[in-house]
């Protein structure tokens, strides 16, 4: 019979105060990977030298009669053991999508168009969805945007959560109970025991996320998905929610891509930085470079528009929080050029006709914007 035994044991207690979120509203930079690394007792991100999952020129199309709608356009990028990569960008940049693409459970029509995602040296893109079944929840898991939404109403905590290691563990009812419990303990739950015969609506917003996350960990998967998981909280849990994601990380020793729009978010959990505009990458580096460095025109706008505790907007002080002018393209107009280009202010007439390539800044630091040396080229089409 199999043991509900997980390694290393579980502490006596959590901390369950909050601490402060580290963001461009703080003074400072944000921690470094290897600082952030060392407090975790984690491996730093400089000797993670083994890539988990790389994507490479991934391309998501909704098809059409006339021609594919472009939705996420030649994205690229890689996740190191044990390193948190945190995906930003606004409401409709394509990050939740991405991130779906490396499960397959991208919803109808979308399709992935091209391109390969390769976790553990096997490329995901071409696999059965036999395979991908095996392979959920197992080696991938996924905490979802909304915890209401992504718990069966109908069903107790302790039932959705037996299904998965029945399906992936093959665990004896009273040994699934037992790891259950012992997984909401560890993610905050307190009296396990009764949690797992109540129904998701039984449940906080806060504890339902828990449980999420905690769905997430039954079986140890080498890559976590956080598809925003701090959206729909107050910044009390949100600030939990964040610390909780940071002491399993150094726990579990798993990877996480972690999807947001919070630069504050993602200045806190993330060793490295994808920023996403219309459907690309527009700046990947180390955390720290892009909050003292940030090369391209929508990044520094992304920070220039984040409050900060050392500016107030008042009318008496004459400071107002600045904005990002006009609205991005629709997935039907992306345009020939730059996909910024319209609300950029260093916009030249070149960034109208000519797709920026990715751009080496630094080893680790690229960027595609023709003003920073990009060579332009035709449409990623």
């Amino acid at each position: 019979m199999h043991q509900a035994n997980l390694s290393p044991p579980i502490p006596d207690s959590l901390p369950t105060t909050p601490s402060p979120l580290t963001s461009p509203g703080l003074r400072g930079a944000p921690p470094s990977a290897d600082e952030r690394a060392q407090a975790n007792d984690v491996i730093p991100v400089s000797d993670a030298t083994e890539t988990l999952v790389h994507v490479d020129n991934l391309r998501i199309h909704f098809p059409s009669r006339r021609s594919p709608t472009r939705i996420v356009e030649g994205i690229s990028y890689s996740v190191a053991r044990g390193e948190t990569l945190g995906i930003v960008g606004e409401s409709g940049s394509g990050k939740t999508l991405s991130s779906l693409a490396i499960l397959r459970l991208l919803p109808r029509p979308a399709q992935i168009a091209g391109g390969r995602i390769v976790f553990e040296g096997e490329d995901l893109a071409g696999k059965s969805d036999e395979d991908m079944r095996r392979l959920r929840g197992k080696r991938i898991a996924m905490v979802f945007q909304n915890p209401g939404f992504s718990l069966h109403p109908l069903m107790t905590i302790g039932a959705q959560l037996s299904e998965i290691l029945a399906v992936h563990e093959n665990l004896a009812r009273k040994d699934a109970h037992a790891r259950i419990e012992e997984l909401l303990q560890l993610v905050g739950i307190s009296d396990p025991g009764t949690r797992i015969r109540q129904y998701p609506h039984e449940l906080s917003g806060g504890m339902k996320q828990r449980v999420c996350i905690a769905r997430a960990l039954l079986c140890n998967p080498s890559l976590v998905l956080a598809d925003e998981p701090t959206t729909s909280l107050d910044v009390t849990i949100q600030a939990q929610i964040l610390e909780l994601f940071e002491e399993l990380k150094a726990r579990f020793r798993m990877s996480m891509i972690f999807v947001t729009h919070d630069m504050g978010v993602v200045a806190r959990i993330a060793d490295r930085i994808a920023v996403m505009y219309a459907g690309q990458i527009c700046e990947t580096a180390d955390a720290e470079t892009i909050f003292s460095n940030p090369q391209h025109p929508y990044t520094r706008a992304l920070l220039g528009s984040t409050p900060r505790v050392d500016q107030r907007s008042t009318r008496a002080s004459g400071f107002r929080l600045p904005t990002i002018g006009g609205s991005g393209p629709t997935i039907l107009h992306q345009g020939d050029g730059c996909r910024f280009a319209a609300r950029c202010p260093e916009a030249a007439p070149e960034c109208t006709r000519l797709a920026p390539l990715p751009l080496t800044v630094r080893p680790g630091h690229s960027v595609q914007c023709l003003k920073r040396g990009s060579i332009g080229g035709a449409n990623h089409a």
